[in-house]
């Protein structure tokens, strides 16, 4: 059998699924919106509803478990509340602890930068009123991803995320992709 990949820019408020089995979320948006699929694709890990930007699709699971794997970099935009400060990166780089299932996780070292707002993604899905304050972007980049992990390390050192972009999984970019769109992909 011939596999497919596809890299597409998972849209804000798109689940990271193809079908929908919940009973209290039936009105959700779903990754088979964005294109016709060849039968058995599958996410490559996943992005949170309130997440966007790159997830890669495939329909080789030999691939996903490669890609999942701790020794593959996924780097993240991140748009927080408040001017960030040298001592909350420095956490953020060295690791800080997070909840996972109701368990304490220590996250292994990140590389964190301070970034100039991307606008080459596009505005943001949710307009900020300027009266909140200011806010910072920083580049988060790791080799593990727990559930809302990015999230959980930023609120961790007081600045809550208000925009989450993926964009990029190892040596897989993002691009100048739009939200929304679907490209297909060479994988091995």
């Amino acid at each position: 059998m011939d596999h497919r990949h596809f890299k597409i820019y998972k849209p804000y408020r798109y689940l990271s699924q193809f079908v929908n089995n919940q009973a209290k979320r039936k009105n959700k948006k779903l990754l088979s919106e964005l294109g016709n699929f060849p039968e058995g694709i599958m996410a490559i890990g996943r992005l949170d509803e309130k997440s966007e930007g790159l997830l890669l699709l495939t329909t080789d699971g030999s691939i996903s478990e490669q890609i999942r794997g701790k020794h593959i970099e996924k780097e993240y935009y991140v748009n927080v509340n408040g001017t960030i400060t040298d001592a909350a990166i420095a956490l953020l780089i060295s690791g800080v602890d997070i909840s996972l299932e109701g368990k304490p996780y220590h996250t292994l070292p990140s590389k964190v930068v301070r970034i100039a707002e991307p606008t080459h993604l596009g505005p943001p899905p949710r307009r900020r009123d300027d009266s909140h304050g200011p806010t910072s972007w920083i580049s988060v980049t790791l080799t593990e991803g727990k559930y809302r992990q990015v999230r959980k390390m930023t609120a961790v050192v007081g600045h809550a995320t208000e925009r989450l972009i993926r964009v990029r999984i190892g040596d897989i970019l993002l691009d100048d992709m739009e939200s929304g769109e679907v490209r297909e992909v060479m994988l091995s």
